[in-house]
This record gives C-alpha cells, sequence and structure tokens, in this order.
C-alpha cells in the first residue's frame, strides 16, 4: 500500500502548521481510499500563502484541527509507503503535528522528486508542475492539498509503469 500525500500550510519555517491536508490510498494499481480536509492551523495564514493557495484564515476558522483529523491520517499512512513530491516536506509538518500531541509517527518514505528524478532523468525541471507539464498529467487546482495529490498519484503512477529499475517497493506492506 501507498499513502500520497500533500499537504498546504501557512508557510516554511519552523512555527509554520498545516492548513490543508490530502491521502490517497493507492495499492499499486488504483486508489482504495481518500481523505480530505481543511486543518485550523491555530495560527494566522499569512497573505502571500492565501494568494499561493487560496485558504484564508476565515475558510479554516471552523475547519478542524489537525487533533480532530489525526485519527484519520493515522489510519490512511498506516502499513503504507507514505508517498508526497518532496516528501520530507509534507512528511515532516505530520510528524511534528503528531509529535505536538505526544504521539511518535514513523513511515517509511518514498519521494517522487527523487524518483523522477531516477526514472525519467534528463528533465529540464522536477518540480511538481514542471514534471507533470513534461509528462502530460493534467493538474487541476494547483497549491491545494487535494489537485496536488491527485496529481502526484497520477504522476506516482507513471512511476510504478516505467520503473525498469525496481525503485519503488511493492511488497513490504502487502
Amino acid at each position: 500500500m501507498y499513502a500520497i500525500v500533500d499537504i498546504e500550510t501557512t508557510g516554511g519555517g519552523g512555527a509554520a502548521r498545516i492548513t490543508e491536508i490530502a491521502v490517497f490510498r493507492h495499492d499499486g494499481a488504483r486508489i482504495v481510499e481518500f481523505f480530505h480536509s481543511l486543518i485550523n492551523p491555530e495560527i494566522y495564514i499569512p497573505p502571500f500563502i492565501t494568494r499561493l493557495t487560496g485558504i484564508d484564515n476565515e475558510m479554516v476558522k471552523d475547519a478542524p484541527t489537525f487533533y480532530d483529523v489525526q485519527d484519520a491520517v493515522r489510519a490512511m499512512t498506516r502499513d503504507a509507503w507514505f508517498v508526497a513530491h518532496n516528501a520530507k516536506f509534507d512528511y515532516g509538518f505530520i510528524k511534528r503535528e503528531f509529535g505536538a500531541i505526544d504521539e511518535y509517527f514513523q513511515r517509511d518514505l518514498l519521494c517522487t522528486v527523487q524518483l523522477s528524478r531516477k526514472i525519467f532523468p534528463g528533465l529540464k525541471s522536477y518540480s511538481l508542475g514542471n514534471l507533470c507539464q513534461s509528462l502530460e498529467i493534467l493538474i487541476e487546482n494547483r497549491h491545494r492539498a487535494h489537485g496536488d495529490a491527485e496529481a502526484t498519484v497520477r504522476l506516482f503512477e507513471k512511476l510504478l509503469l516505467h520503473d525498469r529499475q525496481n525503485l519503488i517497493p511493492i511488497n513490504l506492506y502487502q
């Protein structure tokens, strides 16, 4: 199983928090489950983040906190590879949110940036937008968790299809 994840945040710094999360649970052939939620970060969302994501303070004021969605996130990622585009970023935020509720969160990571560099060498850019353009993957709702996670699912499926070097583990959790 693979848990393909994307989050949006209040920024990249140490005090930043999650504002949106999407997780697609994938069995290597198809999506088997999906979770998505806005998250009340309990801190101010700066205007430059609102301009990038479209997520503002008003949108999240009545949204669940990470604490409220922790069970869903834990269940969706349990016994699965944690897959994301720039996986350490998304994983780091989620791990920190679990740490804030005194829970150790540990998942094995697969980064679609690193995999793309090996499976599709020689491309000009490995950003999600440019990579999807190169591979003719449509991204709807760019810089939103659902849209970026869905594009990462399509990218991951192409990576699985073209993985001639067997870089993507397929049996660890099956």
